[in-house]
């Protein structure tokens, strides 16, 4: 079973529903002139009304794995830009696109870029004109140098990568603790294309047994010639087989011969060590924000929910209705 850490949904609300708390009284004590005013004009009246919007969009078990599919297409995610810049109509978008090399039919930007933007929360369409929404705008400030890596992940995809990555971003992670959010069928696979991606690093040695010397005074015991240089070649951090054979310049079945008989006369034990797999800087980059994009996907449904536990309709002072 796949531990799914990209889920947005926790536990712990309270900081949404504090900030819930700040903007309802605020709005209490606003006093609009008419209704329709209050509609029109109240930045948080609009803001109420896309969370509850957005909270039906986030229902989705798999939002943010749909989420990151849709972010990770280079020509979608520069019409994303453009719309977060200012507001922008079909014709403007698809001449920026052609300024840039990009030649599409307004139906294919409409259908392949802009719609899945506006499925993911991130746009809205109002007269003929698209709008980054609040959270879209909060996102794409998120987005700084996510263009570079976006061909270094897999499109369409169960984002086993960006779960793997975040994992590491915790610290390295032997192969059993990876194994424990990503099944072991496929993690080896994960880790490959991270690889040649040049997101993570490799762990330079293979070994999983190590062996040490132990305390006992070598002396005690007679030791072939062999054996001697191969106790003597074993430095304190310990070594793995490979290494300690090319130091002594003996095959490892001769190696471990030797080793065999040292165990025996318990000067040397061995240690298994599982090897490690961290995030080089690139990965480093990559991780960190697709941690703070799943934080803000995570606040805003934390917000949602509070927002879908306060009344719809709005009601008005007695003033505030008077003409």
């Amino acid at each position: 079973m796949v531990v799914n850490l990209l889920s947005p949904k926790t536990q712990n609300r309270q900081e949404a529903s504090d900030n819930l708390k700040n903007l309802e009284d605020m709005c209490k004590h606003c006093t609009p002139i008419t209704p329709i005013q209050c509609i029109s004009l109240c930045r948080f009246y609009k803001l109420k009304n896309e969370l509850r919007s957005l909270r039906n969009i986030m229902d989705n078990p798999n939002y943010t794995i749909d989420f990151f599919n849709v972010l990770k297409n280079q020509t979608r995610l520069r019409v994303f830009q453009m719309i977060t810049n200012g507001k922008c109509t079909l014709t403007k978008i698809q001449q920026e696109l052609k300024n840039a090399n990009i030649s599409h039919s307004q139906y294919s930007i409409s259908d392949d870029y802009i719609q899945p933007l506006i499925t993911m929360g991130l746009v809205t369409e109002s007269i003929g004109k698209y709008n980054a929404t609040l959270f879209g705008i909060c996102i794409n400030d998120l987005l700084d140098g996510f263009d570079d890596f976006i061909q270094k992940l897999p499109s369409q995809s169960e984002c086993y990568e960006e779960t793997l990555l975040q994992l590491l971003l915790l610290g390295p992670k032997s192969r059993q603790e990876i194994q424990q959010v990503i099944s072991p069928i496929i993690a080896s696979r994960v880790l490959k294309r991270l690889a040649a991606s040049n997101l993570i690093n490799l762990p330079t040695d293979r070994n999983y047994i190590f062996f040490h010397k132990s305390k006992r005074d070598p002396t005690l015991e007679e030791l072939t010639d062999s054996e001697t240089k191969v106790y003597q070649a074993i430095p304190n951090e310990g070594i793995g087989i490979d290494k300690l054979a090319k130091h002594v310049e003996l095959s490892q079945r001769r190696t471990y011969n030797h080793i065999r008989h040292l165990k025996g006369k318990k000067l040397v034990f061995t240690r298994n060590i599982p090897i490690t797999y961290s995030l080089n800087s690139n990965g480093q980059k990559i991780a960190i924000i697709l941690h703070n994009i799943v934080q803000k996907i995570d606040e805003t449904w934390n917000f949602t929910e509070c927002i879908a536990q306060q009344p719809t309709q709005r009601i008005y002072s007695t003033n505030s209705l008077l003409p």
